[in-house]
């Protein structure tokens, strides 16, 4: 194995998900041959935390870039509209309308309907009303 194909494993190792079967793999790629096995086992779990940690700065680097290209061209984040959401339903609540964006139906009370008169049932010829 050359050295190039050292350095494409390791970068690799870093963008990809590292087992830690390939971890030993590597590791003992890396290591002089008749290493003792804790070297080589050091040697993984290190390559095992070195590629979680960078895989982290990139997926970091990654987010704030694409955070920075969408501020750049004016789009919302979550945190906007839900701030306009709280904002609207806050000015609805003060107007008095509902969430449909209506205003709620005047209610008759039960005091008002018992006090409004009943319509006369009607009769027809001949009969009488009780």
């Amino acid at each position: 194995m050359t050295r190039l194909d050292d350095v494409r494993k390791a970068i690799e190792a870093t963008l990809g998900n590292l087992t830690p079967a390939k971890a030993q793999e590597l590791a003992k790629s890396f290591s002089e041959p008749g290493a003792a096995k804790e070297q080589v086992a050091k040697t993984a779990a290190d390559l095992l935390e070195w590629s979680h940690r960078n895989r982290e700065r990139l997926r970091q680097a990654i987010a704030k870039e694409i955070q920075d290209q969408m501020s750049q061209v004016g789009v919302a984040t979550q945190k906007d509209v839900d701030a306009l959401k709280k904002r609207v339903r806050d000015l609805e609540r003060r107007a008095g309308m509902t969430a449909s964006g209506r205003k709620p139906a005047a209610r008759k009370t039960a005091a008002k309907k018992a006090a409004a008169p009943k319509p006369a049932a009607a009769t027809t010829p001949g009969e009488t009303s009780a």
